[in-house]
Formats: structure tokens, sequence, C-alpha cells
């Protein structure tokens, strides 16, 4: 799988298809890539999701319309995906920081968003750390909740400091991140914050999942959170799927493994603090 090429080619399949109404399926399929996995290494190589992209480069497109045509506004909303009025307003307000009527009437400003263009660099040489592993099915005790895949960067770590909040983490103190989309989709996905099911009672708000058994990358992580995670997630997708000939990922999970901050001098912000990322896999 050539993750470059197949974010070069999803780009100009976008652009050529920009005022039709497209999923992240057809641009998925347009690359013979999965939608959950190409969403993730989308998002992961160019630091926002398939939809953040598209609809801005749209609310561009329209906005370089409204001051350089007569068209109605009304019909160049049409023409780039909105179903009203009021909701392109919006959007388009959002965007750019003036009301598509602003813009007409006074000039005001407008924000450029250009199609992304893929540039080959001499990269790579990083060194990854992982180790392939056979784990049987084991279970979790866990606060699960569903996300949109839009946004989640910005979500998830609200939902962990919600489940604190809330006292939850003296039932389940976070040994786990995980991520579930087995049906490997394009909306939404299950995340939980769990802990290794010991066979106590499952608490009222709280629930019991069984991750199957699989064959896992494994990942070690060492630095301060949430940047070396973050910066392990997106070496796996820019250096080590496209580089390994073996493995492609095998099923909707991605799990990650927090060692216990209490041993840390600085916590979950400690230079040398430990957690592990897992991915299925499966042999080409």
């Amino acid at each position: 799988m050539e993750w470059m090429k197949a974010i070069g080619d999803s780009i100009q399949f976008i652009e050529s298809h920009i005022r039709e109404d497209v999923s992240i399926e057809d641009i998925a399929n347009s690359v013979n890539i999965s939608p959950f996995y190409f969403q993730k290494g989308f998002s992961m190589m160019c630091g926002f999701s398939v939809s953040e992209y598209v609809r801005n480069r749209r609310l561009a497109l329209a906005g370089n319309e409204i001051i350089t045509t007569d068209e109605k506004i009304i019909d160049i909303a049409l023409k780039y995906g909105y179903d009203s009025p009021d909701s392109f307003t919006k959007a388009f307000a959002r965007f750019h920081g003036s009301t598509p009527i602003a813009v007409r009437k006074s000039g005001a400003t407008l924000k450029s968003f250009a199609p992304l263009k893929i540039k080959i660099t001499l990269e790579g040489g990083t060194l990854m750390d992982y180790k392939i592993e056979s784990k049987e099915a084991f279970q979790v005790l866990a606060n699960a909740k569903t996300f949109s895949y839009e946004n989640a960067k910005e979500i998830i770590p609200g939902f962990w400091q919600e489940h604190f909040k809330d006292g939850k983490g003296s039932v389940v103190c976070g040994e786990y991140g995980i991520n579930i989309d087995e049906k490997m989709g394009m909306d939404t996905f299950e995340y939980l914050i769990a802990d290794t099911y010991r066979g106590q009672d499952v608490p009222e708000g709280f629930t019991l999942k069984t991750i199957p058994a699989f064959d896992w990358a494994v990942f070690p992580c060492k630095g301060p959170m949430p940047t070396a995670l973050q910066n392990i997630n997106t070496n796996i997708f820019s250096e080590w799927l496209p580089s390994t000939n073996e493995y492609e990922f095998a099923a909707g999970y991605c799990v990650e493994m927090y060692d216990d901050p209490k041993k840390y001098p600085k916590g979950t912000g400690d230079e040398n603090y430990y957690c592990e990322i897992w991915i299925p896999v499966k042999k080409k």
C-alpha cells in the first residue's frame, strides 16, 4: 500500500468531483483502501480529516465565486453541497469570518484554502521499535461512548476529563484507551476508557467488552503525553505502514495501553512516561 501515492490520487479525485455528492467511501474506493483506514491515514498524514478537507475546499471555492460572479448565493450554496441558505451562511461565516452577503456587498477579506500537493522528500529513517505479539481474547471493564470521526482528536481528551471529573476514575483508572469500529465504517466509532476485567461486578454506567484475539503490532512509546503518543501514531501511518511488505491491518481496533502515571515524578507529562499502541495485523 503506497500511502503517499494513494493520498495524492485521492486529492485528485476530490478536486475532480468537488461539486458532486461524493462520500468518503467513494474517495477511499477510488484508491482501493478501506474507508476506515483511509480516514485514519489521511488524518494522520494531512493533519485534518477528509471531511474537513472537502468542506474547506468547497467553502474557499464558494467564496471566490461570490466575489467574482453575479450568480445567486443560493445557487452557489447548492453547487457546493448546502441544502439551505442558512446552513451555508453559518458554515461560510465560520470559515471566512463574514457572511456571503457581507462579502458580496463590502468585499470583505476571504480565506483561501489551496489543494494539497504531495511533495516527495527524503524522509524516513526513523527508528521505530515494534514487535508482533499473539494475544488471546481478553475482557475489559469500560466507560464506553460512541463518537463521530469528525473532530475526534478534540473530543476524546474531553471524554477523559469528564470521566475523572465524574468520579469514574475510582472504578476504572484508565489502563487502556480503545478505539472500536467493527464494521470499519466511515461515520462513528466506539471509544473505551478501560481496565482489565478481574471478575468484579459491573457497576451501573459501565460495560463489559471482549477484545478479540489477534496478532498485534505493538509499538512502545516513551515521552510526555499526548505529544509522544501522537508522534508514534503519525509514524505508524507515514513510515511503518508504507515500509512494511509483510503485514496489513486486520480489523477495526486500536488499543492504547498506559502505564501507571504514579510511577513517574511528572505523571503522564514525564519524559520517561511509557505507553504502547497495539494495532491488529495479518500477513498480506
